[in-house]
């Protein structure tokens, strides 16, 4: 249990950051205060705080677990596509998103959205499709507290426990610091997992004998040389990863944090740093993911891969149930607490672990999110602020984060999957689909709400689609074929169509019912263009 009081130590740290946070209010106006920390972020903050809501439990546990199956083609999916577009779609998207905010003191994307398109209840439509895609992310943050905790204490804390005192942690913190608490709290994590994975990945690799002998055995067999390959993935699955990080920029707490920035020169270093710090996380995360498939020293591991051997020769055999069960024992959600257990020494294993519970928490940002967009978008604009006063609608806010995380807590226990499966599939592939409603009320004058509207439902309409299709059809079948090219299948990594994942044909869709319905539908006001698209 030495190690699990290290990460408690550090839960308590960030309680302590956020009440902290709760004595330094500042300025008249507690709305702003609380959901935007008065629009003052300075630079570093706002760098550590916008990376570190965007590296979660998927980003470590996550990847390492993908890595550990699928090998070394994990960093190229996710960290090498991401790294070129999210700073691209900061500095493009980011800072007009920022100037617009600061100019009409729009504190969420759908208040812009129901400016910019003179709309009223199509905004209402569009919060609670944003607000349904955003809980998978948060449902992460409770399964990745909970997996950490369990492995880091030997199992002696159970899986429950451990991701209802995250879960506390979070709603403490982010109910009393709000804004302001949740920026330095990320800022504290970023700066812990930033320092803490380069550590472990010098511990364990000296643990393991040295990387280069680890990846020289793992090339040697011809089990594991694959690992060092993309051939675990297609091509044409490999391209459909770089559509993924278009979701980045439209999740509702990564365009809120860019509107808590001081000044728009914030954005600069931002952009530059920013693939760097992917760069410091995802390459030691992904590479020790890898080299675990060497480490069969590890009772833990060895389980796995076995687990894993009789999925690929009984699979066929076995019923549903069976290759579920199989399945989650193979899984690698766990694989980096796996190995800090085994090769750190107990203290440098609490402190590392800590480090990974820094990046497991990172959903505070996702939890304030929709606490900010229900307190704006549903509270105030049917007169709820108007009615009971701006200090009722952030106690409103606060309410509902108790309740958002009682229900990303409960779900995440009925309903466990992988984290990596479960951000790509609904969370990211939604939000990618998403992508046209930010372009085109940012960018193009003749969108209308109607454009908005279709795009919002088809996005709707395909993830739940997907997670239907998924839920009732076995895995690996080809569903629908046409002249021997498979239209429809069910693979063991999701959905493909014509060989490509559901993001690619949700993403084309949505652009063209933005394009077609915008072209067939009345335009907004003159007067509206003109204050947004006037030199």
């Amino acid at each position: 249990m030495i190690p699990v009081l290290f990460v408690f130590a550090y839960l308590i740290a960030v309680i302590y950051i956020g009440v902290f946070a709760f004595r330094r209010k500042v300025g008249d106006h507690p709305a702003e205060d609380y959901f935007l920390a008065n629009r003052s972020l300075g630079q570093v903050v706002f760098l550590l705080s916008l990376f570190g809501t965007n590296m979660t439990a998927f980003a470590i546990l996550g990847s390492s677990g993908h890595a550990f199956a699928n090998g070394i083609v994990t960093y190229g999916l996710m960290a090498s596509s991401s790294a070129l577009i999210v700073p691209l779609s900061l500095f493009l998207l980011g800072t007009r998103v920022w100037a617009l905010g600061k100019r009409f003191g729009f504190i969420t994307p759908v208040q812009m959205f129901r400016d910019r398109w003179e709309c009223g209840h199509i905004g209402t439509v569009i919060t609670v499709v944003q607000a349904a895609l955003l809980v998978p992310y948060i449902i992460i943050g409770v399964m990745g507290g909970g997996t950490a905790l369990f492995a880091i204490s030997g199992g002696r804390v159970p899986f429950w426990l451990g991701g209802a005192v995250v879960a506390l942690v979070v709603m403490i913190y982010v109910f009393f610091g709000g804004m302001r608490g949740t920026a330095w709290v990320n800022s504290f994590q970023t700066t812990l997992f930033l320092v803490f994975g380069a550590v472990a990945l010098i511990v364990i690799g000296v643990g393991m004998g040295g990387f280069g002998n680890a990846i020289a055995e793992l090339q040697a067999s011809s089990g594991t040389a694959a690992l060092l390959t993309r051939e675990r993935v297609s091509p044409l699955f490999f391209i459909s990863y770089t559509f993924i990080p278009l979701s980045s920029i439209n999740f509702p707490h990564m365009i809120i944090f860019c509107l808590t920035a001081q000044r728009m020169q914030h954005f600069k270093k931002t952009v530059i740093l920013y693939p760097l710090c992917m760069l410091a996380i995802w390459l030691p995360a992904v590479f020790l993911g890898v080299t675990a498939n060497r480490a069969t020293e590890v009772p833990a591991i060895q389980a796995k891969l076995e687990a894993r051997q009789m999925l690929v020769t009984q699979g066929p055999q076995l019923n549903p149930a069976q290759r579920n069960e199989l399945r989650a024992k193979s899984a690698g959600d766990d694989i980096l607490l796996r190995l800090l257990d085994f090769y750190a020494p107990l203290w440098l294993a609490g402190l590392l672990g800590a480090g990974i519970m820094a990046a497991v928490m990172a959903s505070d940002s996702q939890i304030l999110a929709l606490s900010t967009m229900f307190s704006e978008d549903i509270f105030a604009f049917y007169e709820g602020k108007e009615r009971f006063g701006e200090k009722a609608q952030v106690l409103t806010g606060r309410i509902f984060v108790i309740g958002l995380t009682i229900i990303a807590y409960t779900i995440a226990l009925r309903f466990p999957q992988p984290i990596f499966d479960l951000a790509v599939q609904y969370a990211f592939s939604g939000y990618s689909a998403l992508m046209p409603l930010l372009v085109a009320a940012l960018f193009w004058k003749r969108s209308t709400k109607w454009g908005a509207l279709a795009v919002t439902l088809w996005t709707a309409a395909s993830v739940i689609a997907v997670a239907v299709f998924q839920s009732v059809v076995a895995t690996p079948q080809v569903v629908w074929a046409v002249g021997g090219v498979e239209v429809l299948a069910r693979t063991p990594a999701g959905t493909a169509i014509f060989g490509l994942m559901p993001v690619v044909p949700m993403v084309l869709i949505s652009a063209l019912l933005m394009v077609v319905v915008s072209w067939l539908t009345r335009k907004p006001t003159d007067a509206t263009l003109n204050r947004y698209f006037a030199s």
